[in-house]
């Protein structure tokens, strides 16, 4: 895979997530395929980037990155714990004052919906930091 840059051009980060996905194969490339769609699905407006050389989403500021690990496939939000979470989907991160996560592990079902709902507050917030 080649390396990503901060000078990537913003094309060409939907073919190395791409990648990036059949790379993983198996469980961890069809979580991440799955909730690269929820992620997508929340706003028309999201930018697929790819920095540090993982899938990053942003819209007004980054929303989530999606890193594979072994054991899990994680979606990190840099502003986490500033957001709602009344499902209680973040399992990661928990401890730490901005960033929070989710740990999606094999075979495991999630609340889509919260999902998607966290995603849309993560641009809100975003959005609102913008506005001022």
């Amino acid at each position: 895979m080649p390396k990503a840059t901060a000078h990537l051009d913003q094309t060409q980060a939907p073919a190395m997530i791409d990648q990036r996905i059949a790379e993983l194969g198996g469980w961890r490339g069809e979580k991440l395929a799955h909730i690269r769609k929820l992620i997508l699905s929340a706003d028309p407006g999201i930018v697929e980037e790819f920095k540090w050389n993982q899938p990053v989403w942003s819209l007004n500021g980054i929303i989530c990155t999606g890193e594979a690990y072994k054991a899990a496939v994680k979606t990190t939000f840099p502003k986490g714990a500033s957001l709602p979470d009344p499902a209680g989907i973040f399992n990661s991160s928990l401890e730490g004052n901005a960033r929070r996560a989710i740990d999606f592990r094999e075979g495991e079902s999630f609340d889509e919906t919260a999902f998607v709902a966290l995603i849309r507050a993560a641009i809100a917030l975003n959005t609102a930091g913008k506005a001022k």
